[in-house]
């Protein structure tokens, strides 16, 4: 087990509001044992409950507009050789993430570089596939540890964002000791929970196997609009989910975020 554990999370903008960085703290309060860090890079701390550390979303020389572009660019941040100071085991985590559990084997496995496989493979029944393709929505390294990540980046950035599709690409092609979460340790709401087209309008999503560490809320839907007592319809056409989602609703409600509309109290 690291010496240092470090949860890490990035929130800017006014896209996801502060209970998403509470909820995934008390969340990962919950699923580790013995002492951690919970750092949020962020431009905005207001609302964040005691045990959130908030620090600045680094500079790495990103114009406005392309802190927006395809992909999460500033992300690249986390691979600075000084980030505030911070030293041990990084484990990021998006604040679209639902954690359930068993984190501190996500902190002890040792690869060097270890993130999601949203490949082929990351569907149900196709684990083992060989299209394999690294997704940044929960990966973990030690810090200062991958700094060629950001020195590739910050030498041609312009270059490297018009050959890269999204930041998670270009990390894939730099990051040393690549590695992938172990299958089902991270599964994706809309490739394992979320029922089949036609379906998704009259039958409630599944809920996650036991086993399951972290359930991937990628794109839409988000989990904030499936927890409200007047959810109306959510995802993407062709696929339309409607309604609360009673499992999602509980684990937003017992890690201390609040239903929407938010307004209201």
């Amino acid at each position: 087990m690291a010496d240092v554990r470090i949860v890490l999370c990035m929130k800017w903008g006014t896209l996801f509001p502060a209970d998403y960085v509470n909820v995934l703290f008390n969340a990962c309060r919950n699923a580790i044992s013995g002492p951690f860090r919970f750092v949020c890079l962020t431009d905005d701390s207001e609302g964040f409950v005691d045990g959130v550390e908030a620090l600045p979303i680094p500079d790495i020389g990103l114009r406005p507009e392309q802190w927006y572009t395809s992909g999460v660019w500033p992300k690249l941040a986390l691979y600075a050789a000084d980030l505030h100071g911070l030293t041990g085991r990084c484990l990021f985590v998006d604040l679209d993430m639902v954690v359930l559990g068993g984190l501190d084997e996500m902190f002890e496995h040792e690869a060097q570089f270890i993130g999601i496989d949203v490949g082929e493979g990351w569907r149900p029944g196709r684990e083992g596939s060989k299209l394999r393709e690294l997704g940044t929505g929960v990966f973990a390294f030690d810090l200062g540890g991958q700094t060629q990540v950001l020195e590739a980046f910050e030498a041609d950035m312009g270059g490297s964002m018009d050959r890269f599709h999204n930041e998670q690409d270009f990390v894939a092609a730099h990051a040393k000791g690549l590695e992938f979460w172990p299958d089902g340790w991270v599964i994706s709401f809309k490739r394992w929970l979320r029922r089949p087209i036609g379906m998704d309008l009259f039958v409630a999503p599944k809920a996650p196997p036991e086993d399951t560490k972290i359930v991937a809320f990628h794109g839409d839907p988000r989990p904030i609009a499936m927890i409200g007592e007047r959810a109306g319809f959510w995802d993407r056409f062709p696929h339309m989910g409607h309604g609360q989602v009673s499992w999602v609703r509980d684990y937003w409600v017992e890690h201390g975020g609040r239903l929407p509309p938010f307004d209201e109290g």
